[in-house]
């Protein structure tokens, strides 16, 4: 077998920054949760196509950690980055910082891991590059990619199970 390619963690780096408007928002005047679930889906997809530069999918959204609300009229960056790879899938980490405008005063809002599976024209899964952290944070985030990888294994498993009883009926017909 050849070795893999190796690729640092900084090479799949998205930063992606967006202001929040009143339209973002919700009742309670803060960032929608779909929406910045959107921009987390968004960017993370790209540092897997930049990781692997195959066709990708998207197999799981693992976590999506809200910590604190995002206000109207703040603004909200994304950081996303391939942590670890399997064979063909890719795990995602991504930080979204939020920025009050006024006051400069930024904050941890959510964090978020999915894992993306890399495709060919086909839809058949092709192996993807190693990844290797650099950073103190790279390294952190990294080194419980192992325990995260078992947990999105059993938590499918146990999806399929369910799914099995789950009935398909139309249940208004």
């Amino acid at each position: 077998m050849t070795e893999r390619m190796q690729k640092f963690c900084k090479d799949s780096l998205v930063i992606k920054t967006s202001r929040v408007f009143p339209s973002d928002t919700n009742n309670h005047n803060t960032l929608f949760g779909g929406r910045l679930m959107t921009y987390i889906d968004d960017t993370a997809s790209i540092s897997a196509s930049r990781h692997c530069r195959t066709g990708i999918v998207t197999a799981s959204t693992d976590s999506v950690d809200f910590l604190q609300p995002i206000k109207s009229d703040h603004s909200v960056c994304l950081e996303s980055y391939v942590a670890s790879t399997g064979r063909s899938s890719m795990e995602i980490f991504v930080k979204v910082i939020a920025e009050n405008l006024k006051t400069g005063d930024r904050y941890l809002a959510a964090t978020s891991f999915l894992t993306f599976v890399a495709i060919d024209d086909n839809g058949k899964t092709v192996e993807v590059p190693t990844v290797v952290a650099q950073s103190d944070e790279e390294k952190m985030i990294s080194r419980d990619a192992e325990s995260r990888s078992l947990a999105r294994k059993n938590r499918l498993k146990h999806s399929r199970e369910l799914a099995e009883s789950l009935s398909t009926e139309i249940p208004w017909g």
